[in-house]
């Protein structure tokens, strides 16, 4: 897809306050990076690109309005008090049309929002914390214990596949930004702070269980039932429940083949079996919700999380497959166009593997709240 005008605009510019000063990409990185935040060449690159050209955030076009305005352009970004009366005039004047540039690009995307395809995890500033559950340490490998010589601590984290999935795609979509990825017990307050993005359910990332109690405007709920051993179900403020699907398999095994009580408990796999039957989940549900973050609300927070694995695969992946990413953004783009929102899906479940939820087929959405709906 071609960029928008106003897309080429905006590099053409960039890209020309770089050139008339006779700076190279790596001179323009070298001044722009500071601290820990560093600005990569290829960022640059991306910003000037004539052809796919990535949005800057906005704090870096101050940045570039603030390096330009200098009638000697120095080797590191200077301060807005280094400013003479003349350079403070230009550096207002540049910074009022950078951004203007930018606001045209916003605009037009809100008007067609398929033609931005990935601006649910595009985030201007700030640093981005994936919150992955810890396995069980009945259920771990023993390459996760510190001791062992061959210790890789990636055993620990549940949920592996959402969150690789995930951070390739969030890496991607922000590399000018800081992306960490944590488990519960690591979380502290700096990370809080920042966009959080929380995998999993209550069970195994108690982060998630904390969160889903502060957030009492989200008419959803995850929760314990009797029936079910290694999954919670969801429930919405009307006392709607949302479960799973399972099925008796087609293929019985032996009473000398069936597992212990001891093992499927070890295993995490109880549910799929009863009164000794075994049992295959054929459809999970998950949950999508973003949401202001409660403790600093500049920033955002986002739950996938599902009654089982699949679930929570499916919630990341809705926006991550190339297949239907794009039409599930355009989707939630004009279904809540405030950007707070939460969404319970259907995930199939095909020989094993979680099939992505396609938003455009009504059957997949199971329950869709947002804050102007409530009256908010």
């Amino acid at each position: 897809m071609a960029p928008s005008p106003e897309a080429v605009r905006l590099a053409r510019r960039l890209r020309d306050l770089r050139e008339t000063e006779r700076l190279t990409q790596k001179d323009l990185s070298h001044a722009l990076s500071t601290g820990d935040a560093r600005v990569a060449v290829a960022t640059i690159s991306s910003w000037e690109s004539q052809t796919n050209p990535k949005l800057p955030p906005e704090e870096r076009l101050r940045s570039y309005a603030l390096l330009f305005a200098m009638s000697d352009i120095p080797d590191r970004l200077p301060r807005e008090g280094d400013l003479t009366g003349a350079e403070r005039e230009r550096f207002d004047g540049l910074h009022r049309e950078l951004v203007r540039l930018r606001d045209d690009i916003r605009q037009q995307q809100t008007g067609s929002p398929a033609s931005s395809s990935s601006y649910t995890f595009d985030f201007e500033s700030g640093r981005i914390t994936l919150i992955c559950p810890e396995v069980p340490e009945g259920g771990r490998s023993p390459l996760a214990d510190e001791k062992n010589p061959n210790h890789t601590k990636l055993y620990k984290y549940a949920d592996l596949d959402a969150l690789i999935e995930m951070w390739g795609h969030v890496r991607a979509s922000n590399p000018e930004l800081r992306v960490r990825h944590r488990l519960p017990t690591e979380v502290s307050a700096d990370h809080l702070s920042g966009h959080l993005i929380l995998i999993g359910g209550i069970a195994w990332n108690r982060v998630t269980s904390r969160l889903l109690r502060v957030l009492d405007n989200l008419p959803i709920r995850q929760m314990s039932v009797p029936d079910l051993a290694d999954g919670e179900i969801f429930r919405s403020r009307d006392g709607q429940e949302y479960r799973p699907v399972w099925e008796e398999s087609k293929e019985p095994v032996s009473e000398d083949e069936a597992p212990s009580q001891e093992e499927l408990e070890a295993e995490q796999a109880q549910d799929a079996w009863r009164d000794e039957t075994p049992r295959e989940l054929v459809e999970d549900v998950a949950l999508f919700a973003r949401l202001p973050n409660p403790f600093n609300h500049s920033r955002t927070i986002t739950i996938c999380n599902g009654v089982y694995s699949r679930g929570v695969l499916g919630a990341v992946r809705m926006l991550t497959d190339d297949a239907v990413r794009e039409r599930n953004e355009a989707y939630l783009a004009n279904r809540f166009p405030g950007g707070v929102f939460g969404l319970l899906m259907r995930v199939p479940v095909i020989n094993g593997e979680a099939v992505t939820p396609d938003l455009e087929i009504s059957e997949n959405r199971l329950f869709e709240w947002s804050p102007e709906e409530d009256g908010e």
